[in-house]
């Protein structure tokens, strides 16, 4: 009886103990952690958290559980000397805590702190578990995220509404894209590709969307919801009998149909499809469409009349929810908003960093009126198809910010957000990004970076600092006008060609810093590294940087391969295509040292959702397609999607850019001799990987100190 009554005890206790989400987060931090601090939640007109202390105990207050969160990520980091990213989501806090010898006060009045793009989820979430999740929605509250898009699971409140209206499960199919490709469906983009899904990814999707709302609610996050934007299968027509516009074609692939709004249907089809989402997920005060997206043919449809309607089924749902929209390119359609209420609608200003739609008239994207009467977030998107590479407007961020909110348009700017395509990479980016809420007055990106680092690493080391600053005023110092898409890619990963440069086929990429700068940062990265010597985050950065510094290397040896041919040196241009064939086999050997740099935990992720062999094929085939080719033949050439999300992995290096480059290297050699090379089909030539099941390693292999200095001292410059 006593041992009963004992484990009764026990588990109110654990009740007790994680009856506030604050507590399972500094569990989850560090097992203890929750008994070092003080919890406190006050009521506060603007969202604000305070740092005090009382005893030993740190104390911290705020209006909410995120501002509450936000709080303890600050503590840690300016404090503690501890950054929690997402390459380490758990650290060792000292048995008695740094002492806050002064209250500090942090508020901000803009209420909204946005996170995601629809991409994120197939670029870098597609095949998550709980386990990731819970990490992910621990670090968007510790950041202030308290908006983000929660798109698990929308795929099953399709497959309802579908069979609703009698649709057979190979239409459903047909309809549905597969988990690596989602993003592109849900954005009205393509249909089916990637599938079809058996039942248990329904299943299993439900589920996790369950539990990731149930834990966001807890924090106190207002999930955005995909709402109804009018998109139907292309067949609706025939197959339903709807008035339907087509919208075209998106780089080879048909769009879904759109469904009219004077249709009597319409109304009818997103009422199902509201209550349906509704029933399993709950409401939401915000709900995300995008109707035209990227390009989407608008011939024949009265726009106005279209946003009408979409506004009205969303109201009809929940009359208290906002449009969350996406301004990118032509989109949002200003027919389609000037005549909704104010206040029904959150633009986000997805590029603010490089294209900003706001108002700002020095933007090739400049729209005179910004976004009208409608709320609006300032966005930073800097990541394009996940690729990998150090990238950043670091001080334009900061000016931009702060421009836009002093300027006409701030009194209906309501927060920011993070737009990326894929995360887990430049983490110092995403750190400044979500601290502009919390800062009052404007600050310099020098000293902002020299805070950073002490928190990133713990301590200050000046080599550190030297070779940061050196990066930030070269590959994060992107020029104001730059509309590049993401980083220098690359050249490693590109097709082979005579004039390789940029790998995916929307890059702009341009030279605006000089390589060799960037091997210097590395190079004082690798000095100080034995001082740091165990430091996830240092090692994760070291490896990082260096990583940026051998594919500028390739680079400059590219130039020497191209210059050797032209000259007719066939001796040299043996050597130099050698040498740049052992940079790839370095660059994979470099990065094996990083679980976040390996192919092989994408593959591993992927295949562990799986029940059975088969299905364990085919979520890889998935995998493995989306960051290669990315979609069939026409798809990728001709729609010329090939590599627009590559991958600088350990794994994908050695077997697949590898293997590109030394056959078309060996082809050109063989022209001296020879004459003129044969041309090479590198679809022939990709396809096959995509195909395979060879396993890769997903855990760290090597020294990441050790093998970073030795690979470093055969690239540096002389």
């Amino acid at each position: 009886m006593k041992k009963f009554l004992c484990l009764i005890s026990l588990f109110l206790l654990g009740v007790t103990l994680y009856a506030s989400p604050i507590t399972g987060l500094l569990e989850r931090i560090d097992k203890g952690a929750s008994r070092k601090f003080v919890i406190e939640r006050l009521k506060g007109e603007k969202d604000f958290f305070e740092l005090d202390q009382k005893g030993n105990k740190v104390v911290v207050r705020g209006n909410n559980y995120v501002s509450i969160a936000t709080g303890i990520n600050w503590y840690l980091k300016y404090y503690a000397g501890i950054n929690l990213s997402w390459n380490g989501m758990q650290a060792d806090l000292p048995e008695v805590l740094p002492p806050v010898l002064k209250k500090e006060r942090h508020e901000t009045d803009l209420k909204l702190r946005y996170d995601f793009n629809y991409c994120t989820f197939s670029y870098s979430m597609a095949f998550w578990d709980w386990k990731r999740w819970e990490q992910e929605i621990d670090w968007m509250a510790l950041h202030g995220i308290n908006l983000p898009l929660a798109m698990v699971g929308t795929d099953v409140v399709w497959k309802n509404v579908l069979e609703e209206l009698g649709c057979t499960r190979e239409e459903i199919n047909a309809f549905i894209a597969g988990p690596g490709f989602q993003a592109w469906w849900l954005m009205n983009n393509l249909e089916g590709w990637g599938g079809p899904n058996p039942d248990s990814w329904y299943e299993r999707q439900e589920e996790l969307q369950k539990r990731i709302l149930k834990r966001m609610r807890e924090y106190g996050i207002e999930p955005v919801l995909p709402g109804y934007s009018g998109m139907v299968p292309h067949n609706a027509k025939d197959r339903l009998g709807l008035n339907v516009a087509d919208p075209g074609r998106w780089n080879g692939y048909p769009r879904p149909a759109f469904l009219q709004p004077t249709d009597p249907q319409f109304e009818r089809i997103a009422a199902l499809y509201y209550r349906e989402m509704t029933r399993l997920y709950g409401k939401a005060s915000y709900y995300s469409m995008d109707p035209f997206h990227e390009g989407g043919n608008t011939s024949g449809v009265d726009l106005e009349a279209a946003g009408k309607a979409i506004w009205k089924a969303m109201k009809q749902a929940n009359p208290r929810a906002a449009w969350v929209v996406q301004a990118w390119g032509a989109n949002p359609r200003p027919q389609m908003i000037r005549n909704l209420p104010a206040g029904d609608m959150v633009v986000l200003d997805l590029f603010s960093e490089s294209r900003p739609q706001w108002g700002d008239p020095a933007s090739s994207w400049y729209r005179k009126e910004g976004f009208g009467q409608h709320d609006w977030l300032f966005c930073m998107l800097l990541n394009y198809g996940g690729n990998v590479g150090l990238h950043g407007k670091m001080a334009h961020l900061i000016e931009e910010f702060y421009k836009a909110k002093d300027s006409s348009f701030g009194k209906t700017l309501k927060g920011v957000g993070m737009t990326m395509e894929g995360i887990e990479n430049n983490p110092v980016m995403y750190e400044l990004l979500c601290e502009l809420p919390w800062r009052e007055q404007r600050f310099s990106k020098d000293e902002w970076l020299e805070g950073y680092l002490k928190a990133r690493y713990g301590k200050s080391d000046s080599q550190v600092s030297q070779a940061w600053m050196l990066l930030s005023n070269t590959i994060y110092n992107c020029p104001a006008a730059s509309t590049q898409q993401g980083t220098h890619e690359s050249i490693l990963c590109a097709r082979p060609s005579w004039k390789a440069y940029q790998v995916s086929s929307w890059s702009e990429m341009s030279d605006y810093y000089d390589p060799a700068d960037v091997i210097r940062a590395a190079g004082m990265m690798v000095d100080a590294a034995e001082r740091f010597r165990g430091n996830n985050n240092f090692e994760y950065d070291l490896v990082d940087i260096v990583r940026q510094a051998v594919a500028e290397k390739g680079r400059l040896m590219y130039r020497v391969l191209v210059d050797a041919y032209k000259a007719g040196d066939r001796e040299l241009f043996k050597l130099s295509s050698d040498r740049f064939l052992r940079l790839i086999l370095m660059q994979d050997r470099l990065l094996a040292t990083r679980p976040e740099f390996k192919v092989g935990r994408w593959l591993e992720s992927a295949r562990n959702l799986g029940s059975t062999e088969e299905e364990k094929d085919w979520y890889e085939w998935n995998a493995r397609v989306q960051i290669t080719t990315w979609g069939n033949r026409v798809a990728a050439d001709d729609g010329g999607l090939h590599d627009y999300a590559h991958r600088e992995w350990n794994g994908l290096l050695r077997d697949f850019y590898y293997l590109r480059w030394k056959t078309w290297l060996d082809e050109q050699l063989k022209s001296f001799e020879d004459g003129q090379p044969k041309a090479i089909d590198f679809y022939a030539l990709e396809e096959p990987w995509t195909l395979k099941h060879n396993s890769y390693a997903s855990e760290a292999e090597g020294n990441p100190v050790d093998i970073a200095c030795e690979i470093y001292r055969e690239i540096k410059l002389p």
